[in-house]
């Protein structure tokens, strides 16, 4: 059921007439289309190209704190992403898991004493459920760390899929009534003249058709373009400067055999994350950097590879160079401009900023923001609105698991049990991917399927038809890129004659489709 405003719209048709209208399918946008759903509101959400395609699927891949903000004293955003860790873990634990972090310390970089303050905080800024606590650590030389390096300390973050978190919480907009069209641009929007409602021009890329839509509430979540929306499609000053800072990453094969990861500090004060990555691989990021061009263009730069390369191989045995490189990615963090003159130093705190009289139908934008915040952002987003739709309930995204993981089966290892128990034919391989990526979502496309026979084609590696066909017709995926580097990250392991078969059998179901 449709919750009602203090909004007339009787002159208008119902079934293009929303509650609320979320521009951008990044985590904040997807975030607060699943927790206004969730809550009775009418909710569309538009984004221009895939869900997740720009900032969202470009992090480090973390749920964490912030060690280095407490250098910045952002100690309330620290405090929230620290509790934020213990939620998400409950509410999806496929897609987020507990990863023990180390830290080498050098002497001359950062004194000890500070570091043991910094983790002391880090520790009891937000109650702890499941996390162990941070220790400190000698090295013997055996491990594989420069033997040099004699001590340095342990500590608990969380890992996550960050482009799949975004397909959860569009899964779980949509269970509660949402309508997400990716691939639609916001090109037009102004309020009636009487002010109550929002009239929202939309183009599709792929066709061209454009179409209106009217919405009591407009929600600006486009991240790097959200300063960009008010000249292009709101004719409105932007409240907030948004500064863009461009994070690089690259994958290496494997050179940390053990599961932990490290985090290394470098001359310039800011730190380098060594990540495991897919099993076989190692994620090295982020680099800070001032960027000033359109955020789809972004690519990582010569100087930004041999950063990371420079800081890995100053505290690893192993020593990698470019060549060992098999993947980069680079993403734009919409930062909110504090003026600072350091990149690393601008806030990961975020604003909201609501505008509109009472009268008048409102306009929310999100300025800044982390992963790890979002659903705590997108909570406060929507309570943002209250005053517009005074009969919405709470939110209940902090008991609410997202799609992929119910009340029942809670944990990573029970979603792996029910699916290996439901499967016993099935590789172990394709059952530990399958619990970790959809959690027992992946029974959907399972179905009755016994053995790998029944799975369809094969693409190559663990890609099979059954799973890419679920992946167009349940997640909004359209192109190989989505499904090979988004949705999968299967990507890595694909050769490229492989990925031109997938790409020719894609094409061939969207003309059956149409």
């Amino acid at each position: 059921m449709t919750l009602q405003g203090n909004r007339p719209t009787a002159s208008y048709a119902t079934s293009d007439t929303y509650d609320l209208l979320v521009v951008g399918g990044g985590i904040n946008g997807c975030g607060i289309a699943a927790d206004a759903a969730g809550r009775g509101l009418r909710v569309m959400l538009c984004e221009k190209g895939d869900l997740g395609s720009a900032t969202s699927s470009a992090s480090s891949k973390l749920v964490h704190g912030g060690l280095r903000y407490l250098e910045h004293y952002e100690f309330r955003l620290v405090r929230e992403a620290l509790a934020e860790r213990e939620v998400l873990l409950k509410v999806a634990p496929h897609l987020v898991r507990p990863m023990r972090f180390t830290l080498p310390h050098q002497p001359h970089l950062r004194p000890g004493w500070m570091i043991r303050c910094g983790l002391f905080l880090y520790d009891h800024l937000a109650p702890r459920e499941t996390l162990p606590g941070a220790k400190s650590r000698r090295f013997d030389g055996s491990g594989p760390l420069n033997p040099r390096i004699k001590k340095g300390y342990s500590y608990s973050d969380c890992w996550v899929d960050d482009a799949r978190l975004v397909i959860a919480n569009a899964q779980a907009a949509r269970n509660h009534g949402a309508r997400i069209e990716r691939d639609t641009l916001c090109v037009r929007a102004r309020r009636l003249p009487d002010q109550s409602l929002w009239a929202v021009e939309t183009e599709s890329t792929q066709t061209g058709l454009r179409k209106t839509v009217y919405a009591k509430a407009l929600v600006n979540a486009s991240g790097p373009w959200a300063a960009r929306l008010f000249d292009d499609a709101f004719e409105l000053p932007s409240p907030h400067n948004v500064r863009l800072v461009k994070g690089s990453h690259i994958v290496v094969p494997r050179i940390v055999d053990q599961e932990g990861a490290y985090i290394l500090q470098n001359t310039d004060r800011r730190i380098v994350f060594v990540l495991p990555y897919e099993d076989n691989f190692n994620l090295i990021g982020t680099t800070d950097k001032e960027y000033q061009g359109n955020p789809n263009d972004a690519h990582i730069d010569d100087d930004e590879i041999q950063y990371l390369l420079d800081v890995v191989n100053g505290h690893f045995i192993h020593q990698i160079d470019r060549k060992d490189i098999v993947h980069t990615y680079s993403g734009v963090r919409p930062l909110l401009d504090d003026e600072s003159s350091d990149p690393s130093a601008i806030t990961r705190d975020y604003t909201l900023e609501l505008q509109g009289s009472e009268q008048e139908a409102p306009l929310l934008s999100i300025f800044g923001g982390k992963i790890t915040t979002y659903r705590k952002l997108a909570e406060a987003a929507v309570e943002k609105l209250r005053d517009h739709f005074p009969q919405m309930p709470p939110s209940r995204t902090r008991q609410q698991a997202l799609p992929g993981a119910t009340e029942e089966i809670n944990t990573r290892s029970a979603i792996r049990e029910c699916l290996a128990t439901l499967y016993p034919k099935l590789p172990a391989p394709l059952i530990d991917r399958y619990s970790r990526c959809y959690g027992i979502l992946a029974i959907r496309f399972l179905g009755s399927s016994e053995t790998t026979r029944d799975l369809g084609e094969h693409f190559g590696d663990t890609l099979y038809q059954k799973e890419v066909a679920y992946l167009m017709s349940d997640e909004w995926a359209r192109t190989t890129d989505d499904i090979l580097w988004r949705r999968t990250k299967l990507g890595l392991r694909l050769e490229a004659d492989q990925v031109e078969h997938l790409k020719l059998w894609m094409a061939g179901q969207s003309e059956n489709a149409a």
